[in-house]
């Protein structure tokens, strides 16, 4: 796998991740009968949550790999 296909791949994980979160709190306030007002302020507050999240797993993921690259395979 090159460096762009690493990349694209995290990049992908990373948007899965902030969709899941971000749509979340929206959906849970439809079964209580949100208003329009209040769904956008839910959405909203998953965005934030969704990047805190992806922030936090970025940093963990460097501790895990020493912020370091994998050397090549052959």
């Amino acid at each position: 796998m090159s460096d762009a296909e690493r990349e694209a791949g995290n990049r992908k994980i990373k948007a899965g991740f902030l969709l899941l979160v971000a749509v979340s709190p929206p959906l849970i306030a439809l079964q209580w009968g949100a208003t329009p007002m209040q769904l956008a302020v839910a959405l909203a507050v998953g965005v934030v949550l969704g990047l805190a999240l992806v922030w936090y797993l970025g940093r963990l993921a460097k501790e895990f790999t020493g912020g370091k690259r994998r050397p090549r395979r052959r």
